[in-house]
């Protein structure tokens, strides 16, 4: 055997040994931090006798699946709009428009005008149209606001409209409806009305929402019980476990204060849509709603087993198959490339910008 042959063999012992370590360290630091987020149940309700379009892209799971591919140009950057993971936890929305996935209408008042005259118009208007819309208004000093006071002068009105999402780009028919509606408030406030032109709307929200739909990725995870539970004995499962009711759904939230993944019915109802007992849940990582993190789909697979063994499920990828050994250190490597994707693209994941965009 040559030399070049025994150090090969010996190299291949030492990065075989590093990835049982690092895969020990992970299990034990995982374990550990479960243990000290969910309390130890007396009795678990399961033990208990019961008494009683999105288009683009379908959440996947697997290597295959993420379809990862060059990250796409750089959506140009707004000198207003966040893009800091670390401003999630403490900010409130941003009190300015986003130059990058909104379009601004401007309503340009002709005097300044009291709050209190304004509300009247500015509720009849917020339903106008379906596309996702933010409204501010400009104060006599300059600023801008989301909240109305009433006895507070204001000199314009901007209303920002999303221009894609995981519906679509906004389309020139929704773009029309919104310039006529703001048309019409302009003309009951007697106040002028400035706006991009069509076609520079369309363009944009095109490039925007095929930026998105190369980056959006969701990664899941089916839970298969071996019977039909009542709903209420899932739920309470599940909130031991430190999950949260969230529209309709239970949510983990991670210490940033946002959703890592989900939990789900895997009919996409509601847990409170009726009484019928679950047979099949689902768990969601919606990829670019929730922040970067080294070891996300590794922790959502833990939770998932810790959950699977309460409930008596079996645990399967969204294909109904059985998970591989490694998948979770394999995906997570995965994500990482996607993370770096969305930072360049301008949409850090878990970030103001891309929840919007990606919701």
């Amino acid at each position: 055997m040559s030399e070049l042959q025994i150090s090969l063999i010996v190299l291949g012992v030492i990065v075989i040994a590093a990835i049982v370590g690092f895969n020990w360290w992970q299990d034990r630091r995982t374990q550990l931090k479960m243990q000290d987020h969910m309390r130890v149940l007396d009795e678990d309700p399961l033990l208990r006798e019961s008494g009683g379009d999105y288009s683009r892209k379908e959440p996947g799971f697997g290597l295959g699946h993420l379809g990862l591919e060059p990250a796409p140009p750089a959506l140009p950057q707004s000198e207003t709009a966040s893009s800091s993971i670390g401003e999630l936890a403490t900010s409130a929305l941003i009190l300015e428009p986003d130059s990058v996935t909104e379009v601004v209408i401007e309503l340009h008042l002709p005097v300044p005008t009291p709050g209190r005259v304004l509300m009247p118009y500015l509720q009849e208007f917020r339903g106008a149209g379906r596309r996702a819309m933010r409204l501010f208004l400009q104060t006599t000093e300059g600023s801008l606001v989301t909240q109305l006071g009433e006895d507070t002068e204001y000199v314009a009105i901007q209303l920002a409209v999303l221009m894609a999402n995981r519906s679509g780009a906004i389309t020139a028919i929704e773009w029309s409806q919104l310039w006529g509606s703001a048309q019409a408030l302009a003309e009951k406030l007697d106040a002028s009305v400035e706006g991009p032109e069509q076609h520079e709307v369309l363009d944009r929200a095109a490039r925007l929402d095929s930026t998105c739909a190369t980056l959006d990725t969701q990664v899941g995870l089916t839970l298969l019980l071996s019977a039909q539970r009542p709903v209420q004995d899932i739920v309470g499962t599940a909130k031991a476990m430190c999950f949260i009711e969230q529209e309709g759904r239970l949510a983990w939230i991670g210490d940033h204060g946002l959703e890592c993944f989900t939990l789900s019915r895997a009919d996409n109802e509601a847990f409170d849509a009726g009484m019928a007992g679950i047979d099949r849940l689902t768990l969601l990582l919606d990829v670019p709603r929730s922040p970067a993190n080294p070891m996300a789909f590794g922790r959502m697979l833990e939770v998932g087993l810790e959950l699977s063994r309460r409930v008596g499920a079996e645990l399967v990828d969204d294909q109904g198959n059985a998970l591989a050994p490694g998948a979770d250190v394999a995906i997570d490597l995965q994500l990482q490339t996607l993370y770096g994707q969305l930072e360049a693209a301008g949409l850090p994941a878990g970030s103001q910008r891309a929840r919007r965009v990606f919701a």
